[in-house]
């Protein structure tokens, strides 16, 4: 009841709803896009990560009150067969996610679709009006993250870093405000589709906030030659983490010596930073500024 509270304030699922295109026939309808939605995200947010949980979930008088359905045990559906269900079966959800701009019209059952950019665009819309006056600067977090596969689905590949199979996905977050969630599979480097997402996510805040200033912060996955160069040629920051190698231990002899020195004096742990210009032989377009870490 609590997640219901937070929705009225923001309207989420109303606008989430308005991001899908509905091409079935009206009078042959008992759950809106905007009750399909609602159920799916309620039941992901309470820990209903499955469809198939929604065979059950669909008689849960609760949850029927969270979607905004006024038939809260079911006994009014058309169909007798579906009495005491007052929300979706999992065949029914698994169509409103399934079915495709390109197809949505012509297909027998997958007749609802989602315009992707739209729900791109909300994901950043939420972010920036959460905000009473724009920032002056805002940091944007690149991540890759495993997304573990146990069965035979589609797309599936061994990682060698996570040590299974699985997707890859990529998020940007601003604190604790989600920007972008790409699905992709694990056969891609973890940077794969940055520099199309920074583009698209810098626009849409600099069209709001002309004058923020942004920047961007990710491990050594994301420190790519073509990533650095968009940002440089786009007046925004990036710390990025750089992976070691014998030319960078070299670099940083002599900070290393007197990182063990002081701790041997001390006898506690012992930093000492280098700021250097670096560049790599062949894969970096120019010389650029690295910090050292002893």
């Amino acid at each position: 009841l609590l997640l219901r509270e937070v929705d009225q304030r923001i309207g989420l699922l109303d606008r989430l709803a308005a991001c899908f295109t509905d091409h079935r026939n009206p009078e042959s309808i008992e759950h809106s896009v905007r009750d399909l939605v609602a159920q799916r995200a309620y039941g992901l947010a309470l820990g209903y990560e499955d469809l198939n949980d929604h065979d059950d979930l669909r008689k849960d008088s609760t949850l029927a009150l969270l979607v905004g359905k006024r038939d809260l045990t079911g006994e009014r559906r058309v169909r007798e067969q579906d009495r005491g269900n007052p929300l979706a079966a999992s065949s029914t959800l698994n169509r409103l996610e399934l079915g495709t701009p390109e197809s949505a019209s012509s297909d027998r059952y997958k007749r609802i679709a989602a315009d992707s950019e739209a729900l791109d665009r909300l994901l950043v819309d939420l972010f920036l009006e959460s905000y009473r006056k724009p920032p002056r600067k805002i940091w944007l977090d690149l991540d890759a993250t495993d997304d573990p596969l146990h069965g035979q689905q589609e797309g599936r590949f061994f990682h060698g870093y996570y040590r299974c199979y699985c997707y890859l996905p990529l998020y940007i977050f601003s604190g604790e405000h989600l920007l972008c969630a790409r699905l992709r599979t694990a056969d891609k480097d973890a940077s794969s589709g940055s520099v199309d997402e920074l583009q698209r996510i810098v626009g849409q805040i600099r069209a709001r906030w002309p004058k923020t200033r942004i920047i961007i912060r990710a491990d050594a996955g994301f420190c790519r030659d073509a990533i650095m160069a968009w940002c440089e040629t786009n007046d925004v920051g990036y710390v990025l983490g750089l992976a070691r190698n014998q030319r960078l231990q070299r670099a940083l002899g002599q900070e290393m010596e007197a990182a063990r020195l002081a701790c041997e004096r001390t006898g506690e742990a012992a930093r000492c930073f280098r700021d250097f210009r670096y560049r790599t032989r062949k894969s970096w377009s120019c010389e650029r500024r690295v910090i050292g870490k002893a």
